[in-house]
């Protein structure tokens, strides 16, 4: 039985818009669209806005470009700049 002193924390799950898995949020990057409707990369995962999420894998990526998923998920274009960006995280990373 538990402690009820010290409880399990909750681990926050994501979709990852590539490939559609449920993963934990940490292990996933954060595009997010500001409500001034400007869109970037959110490393931090704190910064205000609609959010989506992407596995740190180049397949992934390739599928949401593909798919254009993020685009659906922003309910707006997404710049070029945003998955180069992406792109450069993932190599780094």
């Amino acid at each position: 039985m538990a402690n009820s002193n010290s409880p399990m924390k909750k681990v926050p799950m994501r979709m990852c818009a590539g490939c559609g898995e449920n993963l934990p949020k940490k292990e996933l990057i954060r595009i997010v669209r500001s409500p001034e409707g400007e869109i970037s990369v959110d490393l931090t995962g704190k910064k205000s806005g609609r959010g989506a999420y992407i596995c740190k894998k180049t397949e992934c990526l390739k599928k949401a470009v593909k798919s254009k998923r993020l685009n659906r998920a922003f309910d707006c274009s997404v710049p070029d700049e945003i998955y180069a960006k992406l792109e450069e995280e993932l190599l780094n990373g």
